[in-house]
């Protein structure tokens, strides 16, 4: 027998609910070129024009909003790669709460200046060297913050799910969702969500190949972790475990979860600047990379474009850079 998942579809409703009016009802965008590519009708929903640019606002204001006054007043703080804390700063900054986030020394820098520039305060920590969760714990108990975790959180993941809700009234008969993993947050929030619509549905979880913990875990059929912080583009992604409570929701309701190459990431993020004309981040780009070449069910399949932090330089050098023959025959 499965066992109860820690996250239900009426979270998710709920959490629907209070982003009414606050988050972006974003864009259910398609091609011709996509459709070719993928065999099939491909409906990308497009969180990168979400509000800092992320799904991650969904869940960080769904979490920020449902805390007491007291909570409020206290504070929050959280571990990120850069957007989870522009989430956390914005809602901080709507609802009149004190944000700190903790954040490997090694993220792209505009994430940093998007999270400072919303009002939080940033301390630092080597992701090679210091355990972030016990950053974010010592802190939280000498100052008083309620821990916000960017996935592992009931709140969170409810949140994440809105995007999967508002996709399935976008396109109704789709058959299958791509979803990029990380600590998992937002697969699981559209697995519950999804499949509460149409039990049917097959929800397909996409890694870096490089930071595939939870593909790892699948065959482990336990939570298992990488021996080091995964050397992959997609920043948001590295990963060296999933989060358990999404975690819980993945193993059940996860159809599978495939990966793909950095040299694929970067086409697939040519992709959505060439027929979307949407800038997405390496991490935002990831389920758009596993159309190519994919066992999918009959039928249209959609994709969540998860976000599209990266600055002008960065995205020019990744997409404007050929791949090498080598690269070409891995992609």
């Amino acid at each position: 027998m499965s066992a109860a998942l820690p996250l239900a579809a009426a979270d998710v409703y709920d959490a629907q609910r209070r982003l009414r009016g606050v988050s972006v009802s974003t864009p259910a965008l398609s091609h011709p070129a996509l459709d070719e590519i993928a065999g099939r009708s491909v409906i990308c929903k497009v969180e990168a024009l979400q509000r800092t640019g992320s799904f991650k606002f969904r869940g960080a204001y769904n979490a920020v909003v449902a805390l007491s006054p007291g909570g409020r007043q206290r504070g929050v703080i959280g571990a990120s790669s850069g957007n989870h804390a522009q989430a956390l700063a914005l809602a901080g900054r709507l609802l009149g709460v004190p944000v700190t986030v903790v954040v490997p020394h090694d993220i792209p820098q505009g994430k940093v200046d998007g999270a400072l520039a919303l009002g939080a305060d940033i301390v630092t920590h080597h992701r090679q060297r210091e355990d972030r969760d016990a950053i974010v714990e010592r802190l939280a108990a000498d100052r008083g913050f309620t821990v916000l975790p960017s996935a592992n959180s009931q709140a969170v993941m409810a949140g994440a799910g809105t995007a999967a809700l508002e996709l399935l009234w976008q396109a109704p008969v789709l058959t299958a969702i791509l979803v990029p993993v990380g600590g998992g947050g937002l697969a699981a929030g559209t697995a519950v969500a999804a499949k509460h619509i149409n039990p049917n549905i097959k929800v397909i979880g996409v890694e870096p190949q490089a930071a595939d913990d939870t593909a790892a875990s699948l065959r482990a059929g336990q939570l298992a972790e990488l021996a080091a912080v995964p050397d992959t583009i997609a920043d948001g992604l590295r990963h060296t475990s999933p989060a358990p409570l999404p975690w819980e929701i993945n193993r059940q309701l996860l159809h599978g979860v495939v990966t793909v190459t950095d040299t694929q990431i970067v086409q697939a993020m040519g992709w959505a600047f060439k027929y979307l004309k949407v800038v997405a981040e390496p991490s935002g780009a990831v389920a758009l990379a596993a159309l190519a070449g994919l066992d999918l069910p009959a039928g249209p399949v959609g994709v969540i474009i998860s976000g599209g932090s990266v600055d002008l330089d960065a995205f020019h050098r990744l997409v404007a850079t050929p791949p090498t023959a080598k690269e070409a025959a891995l992609a």
